[in-house]
């Protein structure tokens, strides 16, 4: 009689996990759709390699091998108990399972910390058993110096417990959103600088803007395009703090006034042995 139990328990255990399994199929899938439906009518639709960024999906992160959790869920949508198995609190009661989700913040979040409010869309079935996409709203502390990748636990906000069983965590993987002036690689920060050609050449005194707010840097005379300026310990918060690289480009003023004009044909003739290509010469 013990054996038949155990094995039945066993056979149940099997047919969630499967179910988890194709629950997570469509999660998938209706994030899937909901991303396409929002490309215009005739395109080709072709996810961004984030397309799953700001969407909610329970169990694990992707491509981990977490043992599953059976919830509320499965109980309504398969009609199983499983009493007794793997994160079970007695009788009729199961621990929430955990959810994930890869949300997007501003690099200075990253500077300065702070409490955010954050959607996230969250695939559900509906009682027709057909996909659909919810959407929920949380208060989230973000502790400054947080990095890229590193994930926050938000405790008891997964899926709900069966019975008086707790909640799941809600697991939070952070990512950067793409900034237009910055780069970063590890603790360190970039920035493409633009300077005037009398400014790289005979240095000057600017006034350089941070995520943290802005600095002055000197730019040495001399300086040629690509050169790096340091400024230390103003790039990710950390111990140690990252830096931040200043690259210089050079930008050329535009010659679309006679004035203009002028004042290059005056620097053709003062720098009239200068040889740009000298180098690709053999």
């Amino acid at each position: 009689m013990i054996y038949q139990d155990s094995c039945e328990q066993s056979r149940v255990d099997k047919e969630i996990a499967e179910a988890y399994e194709a629950l997570k199929d469509v999660e998938k899938r209706a994030a899937y759709d909901d991303v396409g439906n929002r490309f215009k009518h005739g395109q080709d639709f072709n996810p961004p390699p984030e397309w799953t960024s700001g969407f909610e999906f329970s169990g694990g992160a992707e491509g981990d091998s977490h043992d599953f959790n059976h919830s509320d869920f499965f109980e309504s949508l398969f009609g199983h108990r499983t009493a007794g198995a793997r994160g079970s609190h007695g009788r009729g009661q199961r621990a929430g399972e955990d959810h994930h989700a890869k949300v997007q913040i501003d690099l200075q979040d990253a500077y300065r910390g702070g409490r955010r409010s954050i959607s996230l869309r969250v695939p559900r079935i509906d009682a027709s058993r057909r996909p659909i996409i919810e959407e929920r709203h949380l208060e989230v502390n973000i502790p400054k110096s947080i990095r890229d990748g590193q994930h926050l636990r938000l405790a008891g906000q997964g899926g709900p417990g069966q019975g008086d069983a707790p909640a799941g965590d809600l697991y939070l993987e952070i990512a950067f959103a793409p900034h237009p002036d910055f780069r970063v690689n590890g603790r360190d920060v970039y920035l493409d600088l633009p300077v005037a050609p009398w400014e790289a050449a005979l240095g000057a005194g600017v006034t350089v803007k941070t995520p943290d707010g802005s600095v002055q840097l000197t730019v040495p005379p001399g300086s040629s395009p690509g050169r790096k300026l340091r400024l230390k310990g103003r790039g990710l918060p950390s111990v140690p703090p990252g830096d931040l690289y200043a690259v210089l480009s050079i930008r050329l003023p535009p010659a679309d006034t006679p004035t203009a004009q002028d004042a290059y044909r005056r620097m053709a003739e003062a720098f009239g042995n200068f040889q740009p290509r000298s180098a690709l010469e053999a």
